[in-house]
């Protein structure tokens, strides 16, 4: 017999074409979520405790062999939780973004395995525990579909989806960052701006994800922090450079304080076009 195809199968498929780094799976109806032998499921990181040390580990191994240094305890905590979340919102925004599907990741369908040759960013196996999307949609006759009224329902839909998912992530990631609450969901909300206004770079299209994720966080959409935030600087000649203000600081200044990024908070705006004007010409 065919297996079908899910829902959001032929978005993952031209994620994977743009971000060859990333891999995502889907195991068959009735195979469990891969785990052991690199693997690690969300839920184990959900769960703290061991699971969560040995996530950890491969960050504290990396930032010695690339840094030459030992990072504080709380910063390795930073570093795991950007690796992890930046292509976990993936599967819930960029579904949304190429189709108007959003599907649900509980903790119990995503498995992360991050040491795999050949993947800079690893491989997820993951199964939705279905999906919303809009009218006149043809999913709508797939199992697991929920139907909602429109745009802004559906935008609902994906800040539900990644709050469900990354409640008790952040839970357990916070003691280790020394960080809670409104900080916590402050790095939630920068790693769903800044994942998909990079994919959608590679898409060649960058302007519609501003314009889509300005409409998804306008400010005020607890449990998320602030807005999209994109804002335009001027550079030297005149051109247009892009930025965005970052709700939270991802601790890299703390192993390399002169190359912080051009959305960090510690990075002023003269510094900004200076880097981003670079960067456009190279």
């Amino acid at each position: 017999m065919p297996v079908s195809r899910s829902a959001v199968a032929d978005a993952y498929a031209r994620l994977t074409e743009v971000l060859p780094g990333l891999a995502i799976t889907e195991p068959a109806t009735g195979d469990p979520l891969p785990s052991g032998a690199g693997w690690i499921t969300a839920a184990s990181l959900a769960a703290g405790g061991t699971g969560l040390d040995a996530f950890l580990a491969w960050d504290d191994a990396q930032v010695r062999r690339d840094y030459g240094q030992q990072a504080r305890p709380d910063v390795v905590a930073s570093f795991g939780l950007h690796r992890y979340a930046w292509p976990v919102c993936l599967l819930i925004t960029v579904p949304w973004f190429l189709h108007r599907r959003v599907p649900r990741f509980p903790v119990t369908h995503v498995s992360y395995n991050r040491s795999v040759p050949g993947l800079s960013m690893g491989r997820l196996a993951v199964r939705p525990d279905g999906f919303a999307c809009l009218p006149g949609d043809p999913a709508t006759a797939l199992p697991g579909a929920t139907v909602v009224a429109g745009e802004e329902a559906l935008r609902a839909e994906l800040r539900a989806a990644v709050a469900e998912h990354f409640e008790p992530v952040l839970a357990a990631f916070g003691p280790r960052m020394r960080r809670r609450g409104r900080a916590l969901w402050a790095t939630a909300t920068d790693e769903i701006v800044e994942g998909l206004w990079y994919v959608a770079g590679l898409l060649g299209e960058r302007e519609r994800a501003k314009r889509e994720l300005e409409l998804l966080l306008p400010g005020a959409t607890k449990p998320y922090v602030g807005s999209a935030a994109f804002r335009e600087l001027t550079g030297p000649n005149g051109e247009s450079l892009p930025t965005r203000d970052r709700a939270s600081c991802c601790m890299f200044y703390t192993l390399r304080p002169e190359d912080t990024c051009t959305t960090c908070p510690r990075t002023c705006d003269a510094e900004r076009v200076v880097k981003l004007a670079a960067a456009a010409v190279g």
